[in-house]
């Protein structure tokens, strides 16, 4: 899900009215990381100020103080498991969780990489759980054919569900075309890149613009290498939709465009903009 972004109040008083993510954390009885990830989510709406910096409304703060069991059930809301933790979660093994997992069956919000270099990924505990709610009959037994078959064909859509969630999110909180543009073109290695922005000069704005997907901050060397291994489109499927999200964010961009309430690109003469790229439907 991503973040809803409403509309910053005006006029006297608006400064009182909302709070930085560090405050409201705070007041919500939150870690750092645990605020992000509510305000991903959508746990904690936002509220869109000048310059891009997301806001919390002092709204947000009462409506969430306010929720019986509070703070306990946002931090529930906000749990994340590992493989060993979610398997325990629906009496599984590792084994069979990892399984599911790669097929779709939950999406990873975070990841981060051991010592090991392995990539460990991290879900939503209510998620985990309501998956083992509606689908028992996975939990035990054998596996729905399709399942093996996806697995014999070595399917692992972790990373991808992982990218789907956080550039969602990320192209939500995009204050213009270029912003949301950068999100899309994040996606794509440098000679991709190429091909749908020829000019130098927009490519380094949008290198330039590029929001920061990764998990946590400061860490080991290695951690770069990693994750722009993570970021990258994997699959036809996934690279054509980055592309042709790309070619409408700076359609959108570029001038000579407006976007209307609905998010729509037109030219001046009301005609809707061509995609940069034209892309050929199909499966992976």
């Amino acid at each position: 899900m991503s973040t809803q972004v409403i509309d910053a109040p005006k006029g006297p008083g608006a400064r009182d009215a909302v709070v930085g993510p560090d405050e409201a954390a705070g007041e919500l009885c939150l870690e750092r990381r645990d605020m992000e990830l509510a305000m991903q989510l959508g746990e904690v709406r936002t509220a869109a100020r000048q310059g891009g910096r997301r806001m919390v409304p002092r709204s947000q703060i009462a409506r969430l103080r306010a929720e019986e069991g509070f703070p306990s059930a946002l931090r529930g809301r906000l749990r994340l498991v590992g493989t060993v933790s979610g398997a325990e979660l629906l009496g599984i093994s590792s084994v069979r969780f990892t399984k599911l997992a790669k097929c779709g069956c939950f999406t990873p919000v975070r990841w981060y990489a051991n010592r090991y270099r392995s990539v460990v990924w991290l879900y939503l505990a209510s998620e985990v759980r309501s998956f083992g709610e509606t689908h028992t009959a996975w939990l035990s037994g054998r596996l729905p054919p399709r399942l093996l078959a996806a697995l014999a064909d070595g399917e692992d859509l972790r990373a991808r569900g992982w990218r789907s969630r956080s550039t969602a999110w990320a192209a939500a909180q995009a204050a213009d075309g270029w912003q949301e543009a950068s999100v899309w073109a994040a996606l794509l290695g440098e000679e991709a890149l190429a091909q749908v922005v020829p000019d130098e000069r927009e490519r380094a704005r949008l290198r330039q613009l590029r929001p920061e997907l990764l998990p946590g901050r400061a860490g080991p060397p290695f951690l770069r290498e990693v994750a722009d291994a993570l970021l990258l489109a994997d699959g036809r499927e996934e690279r054509e939709f980055a592309r042709l999200s790309l070619g409408f964010a700076l359609d959108r961009a570029r001038p000579g465009t407006v976007r209307t309430e609905h998010g729509v690109a037109l030219l001046p003469n009301g005609d809707k903009p061509r995609a940069t790229v034209p892309v050929t439907v199909g499966s992976v």
